[in-house]
Formats: structure tokens, C-alpha cells, sequence
């Protein structure tokens, strides 16, 4: 269940990458008016994950299909919450590394083994070959912003809101820039500092970004970020930038130029991160 301070990486994908049974649903759905706005979503899908697992945790939920919708003039792009998966992922994570007493407490192997049936059929060579990939279009980072995540974007292509009860910062930006984006990144990094961790980061979401459609859109949204951050502190907020600095600094070999981008940027969101200590 993502946490309300939390951001989120969505792909909006062209109806053209379901199948013809979700294309016909999902224009349903965009045509009955139950698409659901980001500023919404996040809120929804804590209450359906609760109210369907009930108090007991004995069985994996059944969750509506629902999604986030972007239209534009020519078309109508789709981000699906894929909330069945993700809980049935998070029900097997959460018993990793846990002593099987509490394990079994939070999570019943009755339950966890209707997880791994879900998983397995969701990642099966038989639904891959009837669907295509498997893709989650979503991925949630709570209390911060992965700093991987601002490799994709530029800063033109932030939509800042200030508004009361409409406060929001969003990114979004082509797939196919997005990728270039990350591809460069890459190139840069495995030079300059080899398979780091932030190498490996960069090179997780590249390979995310590879799953989806070419006419895909990518969007990084602050989510309940914003509720954290004042409105001069939202417009002030250049990260996307300091990481083009960074990577720009490492490619010319400047070291200090890219330490303090990347100093700047740790310590930022650090300050974001420590919040939750004192929630």
C-alpha cells in the first residue's frame, strides 16, 4: 500500500500496446468517467488494498481495474494501477528475512500462497506470449524521490501547481527521450565511476523503461511530497538539473563540479527523508 508521502514514475502507454479486450475495456472505462486523477489515486488505492483484505489476511484481494488516464489530440495513453500484482508481490516481500512465527503472522501461508500463484501467472511464459511482457507501470518511492528517477527528465518539462487544494509537481517527458536520456547517463557513469550502485540504479530503470511502448509517456510525480515542501521550496527545486550538472561534471572529468551536484541533491532529499522520523 504506497504511503501518502510518497512520488511516483508512471508509464502512460498508447492503447495500441494492450490487447483488443483491454483496448475495448479501458475506452469503457475513460468513456464511463471512472478514470481517476493522480492527485486521487494514491488515497483510492490504500482504501480498496484495506477494505478488501479485511482484518484477517486470509485471501488475496480482488481489486478493480483501474487506472490513470492521459488524452491528448490524437490519442489516449493509459497507466494501469496493476494493484493485484503489486499486492501480491508486496505479501511475498514482506515475508523475506523474517522469522517464520512473524511471518506467518502477518502473513498466512494460506495467503502467501495465493501471492505466489498470482505472481507466477502474471510472469508465466504462457501469459507472456498471449499478453507480451508483463509490466508494472508504476513504480512508488515513499518520503523521497530516487535520484535515478531525475535522469529521465528535463527541467522544461516540469508543470508546477501552487494552487490551495491543487498543489502538485509533475514531470513528464516522451519515452523515447527518456531513454536517451538514460542511455547517455549510463555511457557517462560506467566511465567515470564503474559499476556503482548508482550505475546499477541507473541501469535498473533503463531497462524498465525498455518494457513499454515507444509512444509511451514518462512521468514523475511528487505525489504527497508536496504537503512536505513549501510553495518557494516546489518552485526553487531544480534536481533534474543538478543531476545533468553532475553527470555533465563526471563527462569532463570535473570532479568537484559533480561532487557538489550531487552533494546539493543527497542532502535535499535527506532532509525530506528524515521527516518520517518525525511522523
Amino acid at each position: 500500500m504506497p504511503s501518502l508521502f510518497a512520488s511516483y514514475l508512471r508509464v502512460y502507454e498508447p492503447l495500441t500496446a494492450f490487447d483488443r479486450d483491454r483496448q475495448s475495456y479501458w475506452r469503457r472505462y475513460v468513456s464511463e468517467g471512472r478514470a481517476v486523477a493522480p492527485v486521487e489515486g494514491p488515497g483510492r488505492q490504500r482504501t480498496a488494498v484495506i477494505e478488501a483484505l479485511g482484518a484477517g489476511w486470509t485471501r488475496l484481494p480482488d481489486l478493480p481495474e483501474e487506472a490513470y488516464v492521459l488524452e491528448t489530440d490524437d490519442s489516449l495513453l493509459v497507466c494501469p494501477w496493476n494493484l493485484r500484482i503489486r499486492v501480491a508481490e508486496a505479501a511475498l516481500s514482506a515475508r523475506d528475512g523474517v522469522p517464520s512465527v512473524l511471518a506467518d503472522a502477518f502473513v498466512p501461508p494460506v495467503l502467501a500462497g495465493q501471492a505466489r500463484a498470482v505472481v507466477d501467472d502474471w510472469r508465466s511464459g504462457a501469459r507472456v506470449l498471449e499478453h507480451g511482457v508483463p509490466r508494472v507501470h508504476e513504480q512508488i518511492a515513499t518520503w523521497g524521490v530516487p535520484l535515478r528517477w531525475f535522469v529521465l527528465f528535463e527541467p522544461a518539462e516540469r508543470d508546477l501547481v501552487t494552487q490551495p487544494g491543487r498543489r502538485a509537481l509533475r514531470y513528464r517527458t516522451e519515452i523515447s527521450k527518456a531513454r536517451r536520456r538514460s542511455s547517455r547517463a549510463l555511457s557517462v557513469l560506467r566511465k567515470s565511476v564503474g559499476e556503482a550502485p548508482i550505475t546499477e540504479a541507473v541501469e535498473e530503470a533503463a531497462r524498465w523503461l525498455e518494457e513499454f511502448h515507444p509512444r509511451s509517456v514518462v512521468e514523475l510525480d511528487y505525489g504527497g511530497l508536496v504537503d512536505l515542501l513549501s510553495d518557494e521550496t516546489l518552485t526553487a527545486d531544480d534536481s533534474p538539473e543538478l543531476v545533468a550538472t553532475g553527470l555533465a561534471g563526471l563527462s569532463r572529468g570535473e570532479a568537484e563540479e559533480a561532487s557538489a551536484a550531487y552533494d546539493t541533491l543527497v542532502a535535499r532529499w535527506r532532509a525530506v527523508q528524515l521527516l518520517e522520523r518525525c511522523n
